[in-house]
C-alpha cells in the first residue's frame, strides 16, 4: 500500500513538472524592448548613410517636440515685427535646379516653383515675413513672372510653409491646395494663422492630380506631421531628360509623441504614411528626393554644387535606392520612438 502511494505521488509530481515545462514553453518570452529599439536605430543609421544625416539627426537623435500645438496665439513675428529673425539667418539665393524647377526658398525652409506650358505651380510658401523677398523676389531674379503663379500647393499648415499663401492668393489669384484636416486647422485657429490664412480653396485627396499645361503633380495623403500633410510625385526635366521626383511633405514628430496614448496610434499613422509614400516613389521610379526643409534634402548645398556641375551627374539625382532609403530612415526612427512608448506602457502594466 505504501509502495502504491509512493508511486502515485511520484507520478503526480512528474506530471506537474511536465505540465509546468509545457506551459513555460508555450508562454511568450519577455520582450527585449532595448534590443528592438537598438535594431530600429541601427536600421535607420544604415539607411541614412551620408546622404540623409540631417534627417537621421532630426528624427532619431534630437529631442522631439512632445506634442502638437493647440494654442491660438498670434505669432510673435506677426504681433511684433521687430522680432522677425535677421535676414542673414534665413536668406538663400534662388536657383534654377532643373529645366522646369526652381528653388525660391531660404537657407532653412524651401519653396519650389514648377514651371509649365501654362504657368507656375508653387510648392510651399515659407514664412509671411520672408515670402515676399524669397518667392516673389526670387522668381523675378530668375526671370520668371510671379503673375504666372496659378496653383499654390501647401504640404502642411505650419507657419514656415503656409506663411505666404494668403498673399499669393490675394495678389495673383492663385488657387491654393491643401489637405482637408489642415484647412480645418486654419479655420480653428484664426489668430495663429493671421496674415497667413488663404480662403478655403482646393481640398486635396489621395491620388488627386493637379495639372497645369504639360505638367501634373500627384498629391498623396501622408498624415502624421500634421493631420493633413501632403506629399507629391511629379516629373522634371534635366536638359530635356525626364526625371521623377518624390517630395516628402512633413518629417518631424509634431504630433503627441510622449505618452503611450495616443502616441502609439499616432506613430502607427506616421509609419503608414512613410510606407505609402515610399510605394508611390517606387511606382513612379523617383530618383530625386525633395523636401521643404534643406536639412532633409540638402537643397542649399546642392544648389551651390550645380554651379560647378558641368557635364557631371545632377547633384539632386540620388537614385531610386536612396529615395527608398529616405523613407526607411523616417519609418525606423518613428518605430524606435514608438517602441519606447510601448516599453513605457508595458512597464506601467507590470507595476
Amino acid at each position: 500500500m505504501k509502495f502504491h502511494l509512493a508511486a502515485l505521488s511520484l507520478a503526480l509530481a512528474m506530471a506537474v513538472s511536465v505540465a509546468s515545462v509545457s506551459l513555460a514553453a508555450q508562454s511568450p518570452a519577455a520582450r527585449d524592448f532595448d534590443e528592438e529599439i537598438r535594431a530600429s536605430l541601427q536600421a535607420a543609421k544604415r539607411a541614412a548613410g551620408f546622404e540623409f544625416l540631417g534627417t537621421l539627426v532630426r528624427t532619431c537623435l534630437l529631442p522631439q517636440s512632445g506634442g502638437e500645438n493647440t494654442s491660438d496665439n498670434l505669432p510673435r513675428y506677426i504681433s511684433d515685427p521687430s522680432s522677425v529673425p535677421a535676414r542673414e539667418t534665413w536668406y538663400a539665393d534662388s536657383a534654377k535646379v532643373f529645366d522646369n524647377l526652381y528653388f525660391v526658398g531660404g537657407s532653412v525652409h524651401s519653396s519650389w516653383a514648377l514651371t509649365t506650358s501654362d504657368g507656375i505651380i508653387l510648392i510651399d510658401t515659407i514664412y509671411p515675413y520672408n515670402s515676399e523677398e524669397l518667392i516673389v523676389g526670387g522668381l523675378t531674379r530668375l526671370g520668371l513672372d510671379p503673375e504666372d503663379i496659378k496653383y499654390v500647393i501647401v504640404a502642411h499648415a505650419h507657419g514656415d510653409h503656409i506663411g505666404g499663401s494668403e498673399m499669393l492668393q490675394s495678389r495673383y489669384g492663385a488657387q491654393v491646395v491643401m489637405g482637408r484636416p489642415d484647412w480645418d486647422l486654419v479655420t480653428r485657429y484664426p489668430n495663429r494663422y493671421s496674415t497667413m490664412a488663404p480662403k478655403r480653396d482646393i481640398v486635396a485627396t489621395d491620388g488627386m492630380e493637379i495639372t497645369l499645361g504639360d505638367t501634373t503633380v500627384t498629391l498623396w495623403e501622408t498624415p502624421g506631421h500634421t493631420p493633413g500633410t501632403l506629399s507629391f510625385t511629379f516629373t522634371v526635366r534635366d536638359n530635356g531628360r525626364p526625371v521623377n521626383v518624390a517630395y516628402s511633405g512633413g518629417t518631424g514628430f509634431n504630433f503627441v509623441n510622449n505618452t503611450p496614448d495616443p502616441g502609439i496610434r499616432n506613430f502607427d499613422s506616421y509609419i503608414a504614411s512613410q510606407r505609402h509614400m515610399a510605394a508611390q516613389a517606387a511606382a513612379t521610379g523617383a530618383t530625386v528626393l525633395l523636401s521643404n526643409h534643406s536639412e532633409f534634402d540638402n537643397a542649399v548645398s546642392k544648389n551651390r554644387m550645380l554651379a560647378g556641375r558641368g557635364d557631371g551627374p545632377h547633384p539632386y539625382e540620388v537614385g531610386a535606392d536612396w529615395v527608398a532609403r529616405y523613407f526607411q530612415v523616417l519609418e525606423n526612427c518613428a518605430r524606435a520612438a514608438q517602441l519606447r512608448l510601448e516599453q513605457e506602457r508595458a512597464g506601467a502594466a507590470g507595476r
